[in-house]
C-alpha cells in the first residue's frame, strides 16, 4: 500500500514535534514507532512503510480536545482497552484529516498528561 504524500509530511511534522520535546524519545516496541517521556508512550506512531494506514494515536484528557479528535473522519478510540483511558487513533490518510498543527497541538496534550512536573516546566520554560 502506497502512503498518500500529505499523510507521509504531516506524519514527520508530528514525530518531529514528539520527538523535539523536553527527554522525548523514540523506541520501537512491537516494530512500531513511539515517543516516550519517562519510559512511558505519548503518542503511537505506528509505520511510516505502508504495511498499515498511517496515523498517530494520542491520549487526550481535555473533553473539547478528545470529542474534536474522535469527530475526525476514520477516527476512533484507541484498542486494547486504551480508548477507555482516553487514547484516541487518527488516521493521516483520509480525506479531512487535522492538520499538522492541530495534531502537534494534540501530541503536545498527551505528553502533558504523560511527563513528569519538571520536564513540563522546562516545556512552559520556568
Amino acid at each position: 500500500m502506497a502512503v498518500p504524500r500529505n499523510a507521509l509530511k504531516k506524519w514527520e511534522k508530528v514525530r518531529a514535534f514528539a520527538l523535539g520535546l523536553p527527554g522525548a524519545v523514540e523506541e520501537f516496541p512491537w516494530g512500531e514507532s513511539v515517543a516516550k517521556v519517562n519510559k512511558k508512550v505519548f503518542v503511537f506512531l505506528g509505520v511510516e512503510d505502508g504495511s498499515y494506514p498511517l496515523g498517530v494515536t494520542v491520549k487526550l484528557k481535555d473533553e473539547t480536545a478528545h470529542a474534536h479528535a474522535l469527530a475526525c473522519p476514520g477516527a476512533e478510540p484507541a484498542g486494547y482497552g486504551l480508548g477507555k483511558a482516553g487514547w484516541v487513533s487518527i488516521p493521516l490518510g483520509q480525506q479531512g484529516a487535522p492538520a499538522a498543527e492541530v495534531l502537534c497541538d494534540w501530541v503536545e496534550e498527551s505528553y502533558r498528561v504523560i511527563a513528569p512536573k519538571r520536564l513540563i516546566a522546562e516545556l512552559d520554560g520556568s
